[in-house]
């Protein structure tokens, strides 16, 4: 698939969580007027977020689509990341609104009216979230792209929490006890507030040009290998993520008598090589004479 295609793909998932979003908003905000449920207003609060959050995954994908610039020579990939770090600030300030929220229902507790009817909406929500997040997360990791993952995962937490929310209305329901709504919505702010942080986290590590996980390490290794015929070693491997592109560079070791043009074939095979098996690379190749070789390391890639 071409990269304009997949952009293009992109775009209109972004789109499509922007419309699940405001779907699912307006039921649980539906679930939380009929009900008068804090933990189902909390339920709600999280969908504002999610609402946000799509936007911003738009906005993010589109300006990572953009072809380097003079100002931006290495493209402008970074920016899902900036996607996600809002993401994550974005739930932490739900999860204070929301144990405000519950602060006063304790203090002030409430009798839940329609109750049937506001369950069957907040499941209907859930339901939705549930297969959206999946495919976020499928097509995320397909096309790497960390704005749909980190939806996708946020959507998940979502989801979990909303099931927690009904299972323990149900409870509250059942049992009289009415003060089990604004502690489960307390426990909801607390698991948004964990998940936040995780998401913000994996963000900023790639902000730092987080390496590559080591399967894909270990895939670059093996291509050089094989496509390295005619050099006698590369060392140096490093490498970095930027949203959907990952950048490579090594320094390769080819014997002092060999010219350019010989070297310079072998350069072009191993790029070829390595953007063939992994997809959305960027490599570059440091050429170096034997007498530079790093014999006694053990991460040099004897050819």
């Amino acid at each position: 698939m071409t990269e304009a295609r997949v952009t293009r793909t992109l775009h209109l998932i972004a789109v499509g969580s922007i419309a699940v979003a405001l779907a699912v908003l307006g039921l649980k905000y539906a679930a939380y007027a009929v009900t008068g449920s804090v933990a189902l207003y909390s339920d709600a609060l999280e969908s504002i977020v999610n609402l946000v959050a799509a936007g911003a995954a738009l906005v993010a994908i589109n300006v990572s689509a953009r072809p380097a610039d003079k100002n931006h020579q290495f493209g402008h990939h970074k920016a899902e990341y900036l996607s996600a770090v809002l993401e994550g600030a974005l739930i932490v300030v739900a999860a204070l609104l929301i144990i405000r929220e519950a602060y006063d229902a304790l203090l002030k507790p409430r009798d839940l009216s329609e109750f049937g009817f506001g369950m069957l909406l907040s499941l209907l929500a859930t339901a939705l979230n549930g297969a959206w997040s999946a495919f976020l997360i499928n097509r995320g990791r397909a096309f790497r792209s960390p704005a749909l993952v980190a939806d996708g995962w946020h959507l998940l937490s979502d989801v979990l929490t909303s099931v927690g929310v009904v299972l323990g209305l149900v409870l509250g329901w059942a049992t009289g006890l009415h003060i089990l709504d604004p502690l489960i919505a307390i426990a909801v702010a607390c698991y948004i507030l964990w998940s936040g942080s995780k998401i913000a986290m994996a963000s900023i590590s790639g902000l730092l040009d987080e390496a590559a996980d080591s399967d894909i390490q270990a895939r670059i290794r093996d291509a050089i290998k094989r496509s390295g015929d005619g050099a006698l070693e590369a060392h140096d491997v490093r490498t970095r993520q930027a949203g959907r592109a990952l950048f490579i560079e090594f320094h390769l070791v080819v014997p002092g008598t060999m010219t350019v043009n010989a070297a310079h074939d072998i350069c072009d095979r191993l790029e070829a090589a390595l953007e063939a098996e992994i997809e959305g690379s960027e490599v570059v190749i440091h050429v170096e004479p034997e007498y530079k070789a790093k014999k006694h390391s053990k991460s040099a890639i004897r050819l």
